[in-house]
């Protein structure tokens, strides 16, 4: 009898990650449209070297990759959610409620908006907005390789035998590396994205890369 119940304690039921990968792929086929509906069948090497007076549809390739770093970004966070709020919890649209995944997926697609219209707005007031489209199309750039950064995370996360608990350290350290290298790339980019005096510069990075990303993590860890 013991030993039948030291058994049972020790059965785990597996994890059925399916939606991981039903995501995953939809992911994948965003990006097979972005690039042979959007971009006109380019390939890899000229969707990245290309430049902005030579390319089009900037803006669907931008909403494109945003779209898929932000579902990519929620599947992988979502497992580190510790709860979903009470004030979020209890709304229900027929009967059913937010999981951690909607809830992070959410919490980003508000970041990833509110950080966008401000950086419009902040454009448009300093009176330099024609640098707005220069600068979504240079930042698609780096979001399209951070994506497929993140589903590789996503499928080492959800597939492989690793410990979930250590390796969040690593992502913290993988995410502070990609927030360091995104403003040097913005800061030093050939297409000079950034406004041209300094103390906008100063302050685009303070207000519009620092605090909705503070706003973020608080939202989903606090």
């Amino acid at each position: 009898m013991p030993l039948s119940q030291n058994f049972i304690n020790h059965v785990r039921i597996p994890e059925n990650n399916d939606w991981v990968i039903f995501i995953l792929l939809g992911c994948v086929f965003l990006y097979i449209f972005m690039m042979n509906v959007i971009e006109r069948e380019a390939n890899l090497r000229d969707f990245m070297l290309q430049k902005y007076f030579d390319a089009s549809n900037n803006l669907p390739s931008w909403v494109i990759t945003s779209c898929v770093t932000a579902l990519t970004l929620a599947v992988l966070l979502s497992q580190y959610i510790p709860i979903v709020p009470k004030y979020i919890a209890d709304l229900q649209i027929a009967g059913y409620q937010l999981n951690k995944f909607g809830y992070s997926l959410i919490a980003i697609v508000f970041f990833y908006g509110v950080k966008s219209t401000l950086g419009f707005l902040f454009y448009q007031s300093i009176g330099d907005g024609k640098k707005w489209t220069v600068f979504y199309f240079t930042a698609t750039k780096f979001y399209f390789i951070l994506s497929f950064l993140l589903i590789i995370l996503c499928v080492t996360h959800y597939y492989f035998p690793i410990d979930r608990n250590k390796i969040f350290l690593y992502y913290l350290f993988f995410f502070c590396f990609v927030f360091i290298f995104k403003v040097f790339f913005y800061l030093f980019h050939r297409n000079n994205i950034l406004p041209e005096k300094w103390y906008y510069k100063f302050l685009y990075i303070c207000t519009l890369q620092i605090a909705p990303l503070l706003l973020l993590w608080k939202l989903l860890f606090f």
